[in-house]
């Protein structure tokens, strides 16, 4: 196979970040030494400092993405909200959930959680065959466990630190580790072998404009109720990063309806499945 010239590693990077949850940035102390921040994981006694040295530049892009969704995203959502009943798009956001298993079992066997990856399989294979092509979700009533491991998680998994907070023009939060996992989980998607850019671009544009319309009133309370919305993002897409990598839950307390408008895919409920 030729090797993917940059404009079709950038395509596919795209296509796969919008058929898929955003990778989340491991959150960082203020302080100098990242070590140290990297150390202090106890959110119990109280809120940890995002590292965020880039943060005029974090929140120009910012911004643009804000304008983006305000002028754009959010009046097709809100249309395809209108059309579409809440159950087809829940059967959409299956389906492109689905597609990502096979990524994440691999990097399940990276981080070496043989459990995880047989959960991960069993849940393509149930969902492919009983879920009419992981339309519907059957695996998650028949009790098996959902899982999200990435190439961005498997290096902090082996101790690659994260680095300062980013954000991506459309693509959102990130940070250079997950960045680089975004890009090597890009080209390991099982549907970059079969489709064409085309066929991928229109594929993530549909997965972007289903997301957000399962998240149109979440995202509104959130933007009203923020004091600095931009702080309130990446504060609880940090959080949400740092409890991935280590494989933790985070904390009831500290939920927000940010992570609504990233992990999508985590608040499905069965009944709509």
């Amino acid at each position: 196979m030729d090797r993917p010239s940059p404009s079709r590693l950038i395509a596919l990077a795209l296509g796969f970040a919008l058929a898929a949850p955003p990778l989340a940035a491991e959150p960082e102390g203020a302080r100098t030494q990242i070590a140290a921040a990297e150390a202090s994981t106890d959110w119990e006694g109280g809120e940890r400092l995002v590292w965020d040295p880039l943060e005029p530049m974090n929140r120009g892009i910012f911004q643009f993405n804000e304008t983006l969704d305000a002028w754009l995203l959010e009046p097709v959502a809100t249309g395809w909200d209108r059309v579409l009943p809440n159950r087809v798009q829940r059967c959409i956001a299956n389906f492109f959930t689905h597609l990502v298993l096979p990524v994440r079992f691999a990097n399940d066997l990276l981080q070496l959680k043989p459990v995880k990856a047989f959960d991960d399989t069993g849940r393509f294979v149930t969902n492919s065959l009983i879920g009419v092509g992981g339309l519907f979700d059957p695996a998650t009533r028949f009790g098996i466990p959902k899982h999200d491991e990435d190439f961005g998680q498997t290096l902090g998994h082996w101790g690659v630190p994260a680095g300062p907070y980013l954000v991506l023009p459309i693509l959102g939060p990130s940070n250079p580790r997950d960045t680089l996992g975004l890009a090597v989980d890009s080209v390991g998607a099982i549907q970059s072998f079969f489709l064409s850019l085309p066929v991928l671009a229109s594929a993530g544009a549909v997965n972007a404009i289903n997301d957000r319309s399962l998240t149109l009133e979440q995202v509104r309370a959130e933007r009203a109720s923020a004091f600095d919305f931009y702080a309130a993002v990446r504060n609880a897409y940090s959080q949400y990063r740092a409890a991935r990598v280590r494989d933790r839950e985070i904390e009831p307390k500290r939920e927000s309806v940010d992570e609504d408008l990233y992990y999508l895919d985590d608040e499905e409920e069965d009944g709509d499945a």
